[in-house]
């Protein structure tokens, strides 16, 4: 009888310091920073062609921090701006080449990732910055890695989110079958949709759809490609939220420009990114990945924190891809603050 009251009283003890740990934890989790607009928003022009939509928030003296949409064809948004403290950064989004706001609204002319790339160089120097922070998710993390690749003297610091490094297995497993394994009803009920599901070729048939079909068409596949892509973002996407998600926005472009690039294999040579780590070990990074992300697995993370010695790699437990899941906002906001 005594070794049982012992044994419940060191359980209740280990309990009780793990629930006293677990309240300490919480009450000094971080939240994302109020609401903000812009001081300023304008158009700059980077060929004769393409307008990009930018704006600027925060403190125009401070830190400059780079914004980088997914997709390609994503969007910048008001949710951006709140993962940096406004009194200590100059927070700079902008949609990329026919995305968002930009003009004209989902051209494949003149859209590459070196088109996107010397954008941002454009950017920062129309703005007069010399180094700049860059943050960016998925598609955004591919961007700032080929940036920071291309002008390394230019950057002060990454902090990224769902490594993409565009490479052939990235690509496969993201539309052939990896995320089966995972959302076997899902992915049977986007590959059905498909003209031809037996070949696996599913990037370029979206593409050629989307790009050369009848209006409806384009309409209807731009969404059949959004609504699999959200399904599979996050740890739980109810078919209601998804649904609203879909209402909000016109996933044409996204639709068009992100089965263009991966049709293309982003415009990169087979990795391209990883093989030119050299230029950029000196670059403080770190990198947020969700452990149950399906779309941009965890290894490509931690094979670029393998190479990189200056890389913090924070796997996020009980995370996904989507940005807006808890662990991954918390670990985004405090590798920001570690930049003030």
């Amino acid at each position: 009888m005594r070794k049982t009251r012992l044994l419940l009283l060191g359980i209740t003890l280990i309990l009780g310091e793990y629930l006293l740990t677990s309240l300490a934890i919480a009450q000094h989790e971080i939240s994302l920073y109020p609401e903000i607009q812009p001081f300023k928003t304008d158009y700059l022009k980077v060929s004769e062609i393409h307008k990009i939509y930018y704006e600027l928030s925060g403190n125009p003296d401070g830190i400059a921090v780079f914004g980088l949409h997914g997709g390609p064809g994503g969007s910048s948004s008001p949710y951006m701006r709140r993962f940096f403290n406004p009194e200590k950064f100059l927070i700079v989004l902008h949609d990329q080449r026919s995305a968002g706001k930009s003009k004209p609204f989902a051209d494949i002319r003149e859209n590459t990732t070196q088109h996107l790339v010397k954008d941002i160089e454009t950017l920062r120097k129309l703005l007069k910055l010399d180094k700049i922070i860059l943050f960016g998710g998925s598609w955004g993390s591919t961007l700032a890695l080929a940036y920071a690749e291309a002008y390394p003297k230019n950057v002060a610091g990454m902090v990224l989110r769902g490594i993409f490094a565009a490479t052939e297995a990235e690509i496969d497993h993201f539309y052939h079958g990896g995320v089966r394994k995972y959302f076997p009803e899902v992915y049977d009920k986007f590959a059905a949709s498909l003209p031809k599901p037996d070949q696996k070729n599913y990037h370029k048939q979206l593409f050629d759809i989307i790009q050369n079909g009848t209006d409806e068409k384009r309409a209807k596949y731009s969404r059949i490609w959004a609504e699999y892509e959200i399904k599979i973002s996050g740890l739980d996407v109810p078919d209601e939220n998804l649904q609203l998600i879909l209402e909000s926005f016109d996933p044409l472009a996204f639709g068009l420009l992100e089965n263009y690039y991966m049709a293309n294999g982003c415009f990169l040579k087979e990795d391209q990114l990883f093989k030119n780590t050299n230029k950029i070990r000196h670059i403080p990074l770190t990198m947020v990945n969700g452990r149950y992300d399906l779309i941009c697995p965890p290894v490509t993370a931690y094979r670029f924190h393998q190479a990189l010695p200056k890389s913090k790699l924070v796997i996020a437990e009980a995370a996904g891809h989507w940005m807006g899941e808890k662990p991954i906002e918390m670990e985004l906001l405090k590798a920001m603050q570690e930049f003030e």
